[in-house]
């Protein structure tokens, strides 16, 4: 059972003809998110260029952004789903040297580096936040998409989420 639905599995273990009918779309779901996802990167890498801003890239700048107020450990970055991607070490080392962000020992576990932004890290990420909320704005006046809209998307990949978690935590 999986978001109130009964899973179909055939006798012989493989897909039903429901599942067979749900591949197409699941695939181009899932190619989708993916594009989406690099296709918002573009978007934060053309506003940092509109703003002649060279120091950062377009995944450091949205990282910036996602750890905003906060003092984190790289860990909690991750496991958190603040960052995608195998290389959060290496951005953060990179945004360390250029200044934007400063790491610290933590005080309660001294093995823990806990990492916050500095000024130029925050003005980064005020970039980030602007462009989000021009973009709400847009999508609001455009008509592109709607609040339900939103929601119905959110719910469904949500779902996605707990599935794949689900997956690779059971091994199902």
């Amino acid at each position: 059972m999986y978001a109130g639905r009964a899973v179909e599995i055939g006798s012989s273990g493989g897909e039903t003809s429901r599942g067979s009918a749900l591949k197409p779309s699941f695939l181009e779901a899932v190619m989708l998110v993916e594009r989406v996802h690099r296709r918002f990167l573009d978007v934060v890498k053309d506003e940092l260029e509109r703003l002649r801003r060279a120091d950062v890239n377009s995944v450091q700048a949205v990282l910036l952004y996602n750890i905003g107020d906060s003092e984190l450990s790289a860990g909690e970055l991750k496991s958190r789903g603040y960052y995608l991607g195998s290389n959060v070490s290496y951005n953060i080392k990179k945004l360390t040297e250029a200044g934007f962000i400063v790491q610290e020992r933590s005080l309660q576990d001294r093995r823990s580096i806990r990492i916050r932004l500095t000024e130029s890290g925050r003005a980064v990420a005020a970039i980030v936040a602007n462009l989000y909320e021009r973009n709400a704005r847009t999508l609001s006046e455009v008509g592109v998409l709607d609040v339900a809209d939103l929601r119905q998307m959110t719910t469904a990949l949500q779902r996605l989420d707990r599935f794949w978690d689900d997956q690779i935590r059971y091994r199902m």
